[in-house]
């Protein structure tokens, strides 16, 4: 996939919600390609898929990027097992408890640096899905939530207050997503909230003790158990957003001026999530003015009774 927008490349159309032309892109590079081997490539640059239907079929599906794409995108799995003699899903380990939640798995296995542990006829990557099934903005699988877990609330909360999830710095590929833990810290003293530090290992990201209740460290299956049992995550681009969304969690996100293409170009809300928001900068680097709305909008929102 390009890395830059030019016009009438795939992340040209992708940004702009024009899937169908961005496949058609994604067709011709699928074609000049055919026969090339990729399995040098780190692996998350590894394209699988060599275009042949999956329909009747043994399908390996290969979660080669991060956590928050595997859950982002396993929402496609119904639609392929609608068609495939079966599904086999090779998942960061992790992510196991939570997946063997998703509809449309036959088995689930854990990723390694091995041979997948199956007999399959095809494989594809699970960020290749989407083209797979020639998603357009109308065909998003929407079902939501497509995963489940328990709540579990951290807090005892009086009436009308809210528990609000924080999460502030993202991976380490591209640093633009975090924002510096200080200029977020004064939502914990917005009226009616209750604010939880979900970000990991939230000291060495800068959290300030005393600044809302940080529980610690959790596994994902319990993590997810936390964020089913917030009323709000305020979090950056990474996972969590993807779990809260996929949770059908309400989940404010907060973006870089040039933000990945999946959160399109200029919306407030995301055809990918319907619980989710998203709170854009407007010039690079500037998150002042974003942190400035969003304790604005969360005024207003632990008011609401």
């Amino acid at each position: 996939m390009p890395e830059q927008e030019a016009p009438g490349s795939w992340l040209y159309y992708m940004r702009r919600g024009e899937f169908e032309q961005a496949w058609q892109r994604t067709d011709a590079d699928l074609a000049a390609r055919a026969g090339q081997p990729c399995w040098h490539l780190p692996r998350h640059l590894q394209y699988v898929w060599d275009g042949r239907p999956l329909a009747g079929r043994r399908v390996l599906v290969r979660c080669y990027h991060g956590l928050g794409d595997t859950i982002q995108f396993i929402r496609y799995l119904p639609l392929l097992k609608a068609v495939a003699a079966e599904v086999i899903v090779w998942a960061q380990p992790e992510l196991l408890p939570l997946l063997a939640t998703a509809a449309g798995i036959d088995q689930l296995l854990p990723l390694h640096d091995g041979t997948p542990d199956a007999a399959y006829d095809a494989d594809v990557e699970i960020m290749e899905l989407p083209h797979v099934f020639r998603t357009t903005l109308a065909t998003i699988p929407q079902a939501i939530p497509y995963l489940h877990a328990a709540p579990r609330r951290l807090a005892a909360t009086q009436a009308g207050q809210r528990l609000v999830g924080l999460v502030w710095q993202a991976g380490g590929w591209d640093a633009r997503r975090s924002v510096p833990f200080a200029l977020l810290a004064p939502l914990a003293a917005v009226p009616g909230v209750q604010l939880i530090i979900l970000q990991a290992n939230a000291e060495a990201a800068g959290w300030q003790a005393g600044v809302g209740l940080n529980p610690g460290e959790f596994s994902l299956a319990d993590y997810a158990r936390v964020v089913r049992g917030l009323d709000l995550l305020i979090t950056v681009d990474s996972m969590p957003a993807h779990l809260a969304g996929a949770l059908g969690v309400p989940v404010w996100t907060l973006l870089h001026a040039a933000a990945d293409w999946r959160w399109l170009a200029g919306r407030a809300d995301s055809p990918w999530y319907p619980t989710m928001r998203l709170f854009w900068q407007e010039a690079p680097g500037e998150w002042g003015p974003v942190v400035a709305q969003v304790r604005e909008e969360l005024r207003g929102y632990s008011e609401v009774t």
